[in-house]
């Protein structure tokens, strides 16, 4: 033991012998820690620049399939040729594949040549009742019976592009499988836009038949085509889409002579007060600097003559909120403010609200952890922060599952104003191919950085 500053010879000289030895010991720990950190990077930059090369090269694959899926567009629960079309292609590529799942559903498996991490990648497949009035060549003229009338069928929303876009990512990324150090899931998903009447389908049902199991993927990943300039790309961390919930209002009066009003309960005008009463819930009883909400009465049925008071009225909306709390009291209000405008007048309103999507919320952390790859897969293009969206997303019950980021991609052609172009769900909808690419190397980035970060 030493003492002061007393030092034998023989103690000196184990000391230097000791010193010596510890800081060579330092110096092979911090190399080997450099050394691995050096072994990692290279293979991360190396996937990325295949990654990006594959894209390129399967580019007009890609352009082709959306162009074939756009001209046979198929609705909620009935997209057979596509989820075939998707089946064929992902069995060629040596995954394990699921197909009907929440009725035509495609969900498969890309494992890695190492162990690692699940990621989950997702695209809609299906298309809205939509008579297509863009003049392309491969403009649907698809027809079929929906709900119990003849309709038009038209990828009006743009989920050709989503499905395009994730059969090129499998492709990209079966090609580099073996440096992969993880799992990819791919889930092609019927009837986001809502499964017909008297059915059920989408993320919902697709989760209860296992979609997210063997195996369970740590984070999801989606994209969403739309107005903006071609290939730019935009996101927002929290709460980006709104909740969406259907409302129904039966207002019940009592029928009458018209030119006798007084002789019954007149349920129009009694269902022009709730209209207007429920606007005042959103800027009246809620806070407005909390949350926007919305209260939409997008159709009203009642009586069949003008001198004929009706017995009662129908109205049909949807209410859109960006946060749970909010979702659960505005319910509450609107119940309260429909019931009690029509008993101030002798009539009766029944409420009914059904529960609709989630609100799509990107997870903070994992949206933090992969702007750079949105980054750098745009390039010299600004990733811009995207306003929330009062539209709505079954995204989000895989995010309620998962951490997930949901992000947008511009499809509006050089040249046009992205503000004035005709927007999703629009018979003139119309998705520049040349976003094609960016989207696939997107999602395909995401999923390598996520695995390799």
């Amino acid at each position: 033991m030493l003492k002061g500053n007393y030092v034998s010879c023989h103690q000196r000289c184990n000391f230097g012998v000791w010193v010596r030895l510890e800081a060579i010991l330092v110096v092979a720990i911090l190399a080997s820690i450099s050394l691995g950190a050096l072994a990692q990077e290279p293979t991360a930059y190396s996937l990325r620049a295949e990654v990006d090369q594959r894209a390129g090269e399967i580019e007009r694959q890609v352009v082709a399939w959306r162009r074939d899926i756009h001209e046979h567009p198929e609705l909620g629960n009935r997209e057979f040729r596509t989820a075939s079309l998707v089946a064929d292609h992902l069995v060629q590529l040596g995954m394990d594949v699921r197909t009907e799942v929440a009725h035509t559903g495609v969900v498969a498996t890309l494992r890695g040549g190492h162990p690692g991490p699940v990621v989950a990648l997702r695209a809609d497949m299906d298309a809205l009742p939509v008579v297509e009035q863009v003049d392309v060549p491969f403009a649907s003229k698809e027809r079929t019976i929906y709900n119990g009338r003849d309709v038009g069928v038209m990828h009006a929303c743009g989920h050709d592009n989503h499905v395009a876009i994730l059969m090129g990512v499998a492709d990209v990324l079966a090609s580099v499988r073996e440096e992969l150090p993880g799992s990819v899931k791919f889930i092609f998903q019927p009837a986001e836009e809502g499964a017909p009447e008297g059915e059920r389908g989408g993320a919902e049902l697709m989760l209860e038949e296992g979609a997210f199991e063997n195996p369970t993927p740590e984070a999801v990943f989606g994209l969403h085509v739309g107005p903006g300039t071609v290939g730019h790309m935009s996101y927002r961390s929290g709460s980006t889409m709104a909740s969406s919930d259907g409302l129904r209002i039966t207002v019940r009066g009592r029928q009458t002579h018209g030119a006798v009003p007084w002789g019954g309960v007149d349920p129009i005008v009694v269902s022009a007060q709730i209209v207007l009463g429920l606007q005042t819930v959103a800027s009246r009883q809620l806070p407005v600097t909390r949350t926007p909400s919305i209260i939409t009465i997008g159709s009203i049925h009642g009586g069949v003559r003008g001198n004929i008071i009706p017995d009662e009225v129908e109205l049909v909306g949807t209410i859109r909120t960006f946060d749970s709390d909010v979702r659960t009291e505005i319910h509450q209000r609107v119940r309260q403010t429909a019931e009690q405008i029509a008993a101030s007048a002798g009539a009766a309103a029944e409420v009914f609200i059904s529960n609709g999507y989630p609100v799509t919320v990107n997870d903070p952390t994992l949206t933090a952890q992969m702007l750079p790859t949105l980054q750098r897969v745009a390039g010299d293009t600004p990733v811009m922060i995207q306003p929330q969206m009062t539209v709505a997303e079954d995204f989000s019950y895989f995010q309620q599952q998962v951490p997930g980021l949901f992000f947008f991609l511009g499809v509006t052609p050089n040249g046009l104003d992205p503000d004035r172009v005709p927007g999703n769900h629009s018979p003139l909808f119309f998705a520049d191919e040349g976003a094609l690419v960016v989207g696939v190397r997107a999602l395909a980035n995401l999923a390598v950085d996520y695995m390799t970060r």
